[in-house]
């Protein structure tokens, strides 16, 4: 009965994915059952839109050809994908956006415009960065902690008050939404560095901290949270050219699956002891696993390795303008070494938007997340 209900949940998947790319190429934005009137943007290079272009020394960028090829113009944003990324798509359909906010490094720049420039919201996202403040130091040098992300953000919410005055101001950040996705760099460094610390005390680590940092946001009048789960990283292009035989890599993929379960645990508690607080958190594990298992049914060809990248799978170093770079780029599943394509993207972020049941999202979908009014 369990290998049963494993196989019929599989299909499920599959066919809500098939359906989720045929209503998204005919029915692009077909319709917003939310309007947030702001969106705050937190995590790492899953939804950094260029905040590392102005990190001196950051080895974590994508502000170079190939990437960005799919955008507007051609435009490397800084974005680790070929086009748009999850952020983007999410606040498509949350409101009278085209892409995610902007940068809060590329705001700062301009004082002139930044106050009337954050009222729509702002995004925090830095690639390498994770739940704990020293993840991505070792490996890309300069990276915006999370903890430093929120520090950005109470800034954002002094200007705020101080532009619509305390009712106005408070209303504003209580019914804005917040999209965090991060974790994935956390376990990577992980496995790239062994540190001398066993999964359970990592994993509660882990949870202690992100619940500080989830704390700290609801005490500066967050209410909303649209949380991503880690996909299944052991799968991704960059492991599986370190992996004998090119498979996944187990180990990581164990880490994903606990911490999903830890996370779902957590928010539970944190949204009963906190009023007002509301959560939906996006399974992005059983997503991808789905479409790998079965690509057809998802509507992508390559799902192993990088549409962008040089070496065995792609997966060798990230995308430049020397890499070898596929030309059907919505076939294939991976953009780089570590980071979905535009459509892949697209897909998981209509999957955290529409889905129905709690096998993508759960208790709830964005979509009615955002609909909450406070």
């Amino acid at each position: 009965m369990v290998q049963l209900g494993n196989i019929l949940l599989r299909y499920s998947v599959m066919i809500f994915m098939l359906h989720v790319i045929i209503w998204s190429s005919n029915n692009y934005k077909l319709i917003v059952m939310a309007d947030v009137p702001a969106i705050f943007v937190f995590g790492d290079s899953t939804v950094d839109v260029g905040t590392n272009n102005y990190l001196h020394g950051s080895l974590a960028t994508a502000n170079n050809p190939y990437y960005g090829i799919d955008y507007p113009h051609h435009v490397a944003t800084g974005r680790f994908s070929n086009g748009y990324n999850p952020a983007d798509f999410i606040a498509r359909h949350l409101g009278d956006y085209t892409e995610s906010p902007p940068a809060f490094l590329a705001l700062v720049q301009k004082q002139s415009t930044f106050k009337s420039g954050i009222l729509r919201g702002v995004n925090f996202a830095s690639a390498g960065s994770g739940i704990l403040d020293d993840t991505g130091n070792q490996g890309f040098h300069n990276v915006t902690s999370l903890t430093r992300q929120i520090e950005q953000f109470q800034t954002v919410c002094g200007n705020i008050t101080q532009i619509l005055g305390d009712v106005k101001g408070s209303k504003l950040i209580a019914n804005a939404f917040y999209f965090l996705s991060v974790g994935s760099n956390d376990f990577f460094d992980q496995f790239r560095f062994n540190y001398n610390i066993s999964t359970p005390e990592l994993i509660a680590d882990l949870s202690d901290t992100f619940t500080i940092h989830l704390q700290n946001l609801y005490n500066l009048g967050a209410r909303k949270f649209g949380i991503c789960g880690i996909p299944t990283i052991g799968c991704l292009p960059g492991i599986r050219a370190v992996t004998p035989g090119g498979a996944c890599n187990e180990t990581l993929n164990g880490y994903a699956q606990i911490f999903f379960n830890t996370t779902l645990s957590l928010l539970q508690d944190f949204s009963s002891a906190n009023p007002g607080m509301n959560f939906s958190l996006g399974n992005y594990f059983l997503m991808t696993t789905g479409v790998i298992d079965n690509p057809v049914a998802s509507g992508f060809v390559e799902v192993e390795a990088a549409c962008c990248g040089t070496g065995p799978y792609k997966g060798g170093y990230k995308c430049t303008q020397n890499s070898d770079v596929c030309k059907k780029r919505d076939e294939y599943l991976f953009w780089d070494w570590f980071h979905p394509t535009q459509k892949a993207s697209e897909m998981a972020a209509l999957s955290l938007l529409y889905a129905t049941g709690q096998e993508f999202v759960t208790p709830i979908n964005f979509t009615t997340l955002a609909t909450i009014q406070h």
